[in-house]
Formats: C-alpha cells, sequence, structure tokens
C-alpha cells in the first residue's frame, strides 16, 4: 500500500493491521459506512474511501442525538475526499421505545440507523466498532448483529489506541486528537425520557463548557433524575470552577434547568444500576460469534 503520510512511525503490528483492514474490505464490492461524527467510523471511511477496491458509500444519518460538530466535521471531509455521502433521517425520534430511554435505548437506536443505511445503500453496512467496544455495554452491537452489520475493525483486532495512531500517521488533524463522541443521549439518565429540547440543550452546554475550558477532552453533560450535572476528565482549579459555576447556573436557568454541581467524569455514568447493583450484561453473544 501506498503511504500518503508520515507524520509518525507505525509498529509494523499497526502496519500489517492496517494493511489486514483493507484487505478485508476488498472481499465486499459494495460496502456502506455508517458514519456518525467521531474518529472509528470517520477513519474507516477515510481507509476504505483511499485504499480499498469496493465501492464505498458513506452514510450518515442525521438527528438530534448528533452533535452539531460532528455533521460539520462529516461534510468536510466528505467535501474534501470526495465521498459519496448520503444524508438520511436517523428515524429513532419515531420509535416510543427509544424515546422511553430504556437501558438498551442503543438497540432500538441502532436498529433504526441499520434500516435506513440499508434503505439507501447497496452492500454490506460497516460499522466503526474496534475491539475496545466489546468490552463495553453495547446494546446496538445486538441490533448489528441482527441485521447482518460488519465491524472490519473486530475483524482484524484493531483497538482504539491503534486508530488513534493511524489517524495521526495520516495526518488527520481532526480527527486526532478527538475524545470520544458518544450520541447525545447518552447523557441523558436512563428512564428519562429523550427528547430533542434536553439535547439540544446539552449540545449548547457543552459546547460552551469546551469553549471556558479549552483543555478538557472528556466534558459531559449529564440530564439526571435530580437536574443538571457536568463532568469533568480533570476537574478545574478552584478559581475558574467558581467562575465557570455562576455561568453554567445561570444558562441552565435560562433554558429551565437545575444545576446541580460538578463532578470527575465517568464512563457511562447515565446508565443507572440495576436494583441488584449489577451493571448491565457485557456483549456476550457477539463475543461468541466473533470468537467462532
Amino acid at each position: 500500500m501506498k503511504n500518503t503520510a508520515n507524520s509518525e512511525r507505525l509498529s509494523n503490528e499497526i502496519l500489517q493491521k492496517r494493511d489486514n483492514l483493507i484487505a478485508y474490505i476488498d472481499q465486499f464490492p459494495m460496502v456502506a459506512i455508517a458514519v456518525s461524527g467521531g474518529i472509528d467510523s470517520m477513519l474507516l471511511a477515510y481507509l476504505a474511501h483511499r485504499f480499498s477496491r469496493a465501492d464505498v458509500a458513506v452514510v450518515h444519518a442525521q438527528s438530534p442525538a448528533v452533535p452539531t460538530q460532528a455533521l460539520q466535521r462529516i461534510l468536510n471531509y466528505a467535501e474534501r475526499e470526495n465521498w459519496s455521502l448520503k444524508l438520511v433521517n436517523a428515524g429513532e425520534f419515531e420509535d416510543a421505545n427509544y424515546l422511553k430511554n430504556p437501558a438498551n435505548r442503543c438497540y432500538f437506536c441502532k436498529s433504526n440507523l441499520y434500516n435506513r443505511v440499508a434503505s439507501c445503500a447497496q452492500g454490506v453496512i460497516f460499522s466503526g466498532t474496534n475491539l475496545d467496544d466489546l468490552n463495553d455495554y453495547r446494546p446496538g452491537l445486538v441490533a448489528a448483529q441482527e441485521q447482518s452489520v460488519c465491524h472490519p475493525y473486530v475483524e482484524v483486532q484493531i483497538t482504539k489506541a491503534e486508530i488513534y495512531q493511524l489517524a495521526r500517521f495520516y495526518q488527520l488533524k481532526e480527527l486526532q486528537d478527538l475524545p470520544a463522541q458518544p450520541c447525545l443521549a447518552s447523557r441523558v439518565e436512563t428512564g428519562i425520557q429523550i427528547t430533542k429540547k434536553d439535547l439540544d440543550f446539552i449540545d449548547k452546554a457543552e459546547q460552551f463548557t469546551r469553549h471556558q475550558f479549552a483543555d478538557g477532552k472528556n466534558i459531559r453533560c449529564r440530564i439526571t433524575h435530580q437536574g443538571v450535572v457536568i463532568e469533568f476528565d480533570c476537574l478545574p482549579r478552584d478559581e475558574q470552577l467558581i467562575a465557570y459555576k455562576l455561568k453554567i447556573t445561570e444558562l441552565c436557568a435560562q433554558h429551565s434547568y437545575l444545576f446541580c454541581g460538578v463532578r470527575k467524569y465517568q464512563r457511562g455514568s447515565a446508565f443507572l444500576l440495576d436494583t441488584q447493583n449489577r451493571k448491565p450484561p457485557k456483549n456476550v453473544i457477539y463475543k461468541e460469534v466473533v470468537n467462532g
């Protein structure tokens, strides 16, 4: 494979995985990549379009749950890389099961997503699921399995860290330092109805917070049963925090929300534990399929 960048030296192992990824994609004459705007699916689309022989369609499902910056990122890449981009309505807001926000909300989201992708694009559907995702609670993987969606990164054993290394290697500056970008609905605690109003506010509050703290990577605005909580991967200094709390309290009040405070970022904290204080089950079914 011809290299187009050399901003970072890659190990032979990662180079081999990259080549294995392209070889895996080349098995399919036509592929449709579901792109969310995060680094995983964006890098997959970039590599598939640049290096594979497949006819690649990139499909993005527009939704109130997608941050505005994610859509703009997709549009920028599509224009620059000459992607065949299709924009569709995600459709999850028409699904009462999704709107109820159960612990397996992602199952209903992904079911709608993959149905919409299949309706507008030919060939096998690819997701940006990586190897590390299998160790997390991902009910969307069940929907993917039901609809025969393929996960190229998993097939060739590529991890999240290796995805970042590949993005740096190809000098994808908009992606290489991009923090995890889950959908906005993931900020809403289990059992709270999903509404466009809440998702719009989450997006606004997170953008506001990032402007206040440019060095923060993982910042989350959580809608909890008690009110709004802001999570930081690195809590600001006391003097910064005092000023910020005044500003975010005012922003919340302007939109009829109660600000409840700040806390340390915790991945998946909006998923509530069940009555026996156990986390939801891992993706056992999908692991068995992958591992044969």
